[in-house]
């Protein structure tokens, strides 16, 4: 199977990258953790997941194997699939998810969207082990506002993310009159915690 990516980093948004590599470009789904690594990079090197169930193939581009590792223990947790495995990783950097998960803290990991209790117990009492083992990563915001460039980015990327816009626009909106030069990655990790 393939590992990485190689190549010229022709578009990214917090959601998504295209690389293009030998005359192809490859689309692959980021979480915001990538994005803040890649952002302002001319070439790239992801290391990927290509994920395939039923109808549905995609592939998932990643900064670094830390977090690819992350990804595939999270995506092997009943109940947790590759979106809802974004969102985590796009919520906590891979170092902060993994002290929640060796340390049983439940709380930072249901703070996710779309995580509920069970769901977090779960994941520590099945990723604990293999974690205590080895992985790394960085940290992740939320949220996005109204009408400027970086916000209208960064509300695309929540609604990708599954984000309704009205509740979306408005923590945007918060989040700008608080630090008016807020990049689009601080915007999302801002609105992430409050959504």
């Amino acid at each position: 199977m393939y590992d990485y990516i190689k190549g010229l980093l022709v578009e990214t948004t917090p959601t998504q990258a295209i690389v293009e590599a030998g005359g192809i470009g490859y689309k692959l789904e980021i979480s915001l953790q990538t994005f803040t690594d890649i952002q302002n990079l001319k070439e790239v090197k992801l290391y990927i997941y290509y994920y395939v169930k039923e109808d549905i193939a995609m592939w998932y581009g990643f900064a670094s194997k830390e977090e690819r590792f992350m990804f595939t223990l999270l995506i092997n947790v009943n109940g947790i699939g590759p979106n809802t495995a974004r969102m985590i990783l796009s919520s906590l950097s891979t170092d902060e998810l993994k002290a929640a998960i060796v340390s049983d803290d439940v709380s930072k990991i249901k703070a996710v969207k779309g995580i509920g209790l069970k769901t977090a117990q779960k994941l520590i009492i099945e990723l604990k082990d293999k974690v205590s083992k080895g992985a790394d990563s960085s940290t992740l915001p939320l949220g996005p506002a109204a009408k400027s460039p970086v916000g209208e980015e960064a509300l695309g990327a929540l609604i990708m993310l599954g984000f309704k816009k009205q509740d979306s626009e408005k923590v945007i909106g918060e989040i700008l009159r608080q630090n008016p030069s807020a990049s689009v990655e601080q915007i999302i990790k801002l609105a992430l915690k409050r959504l």
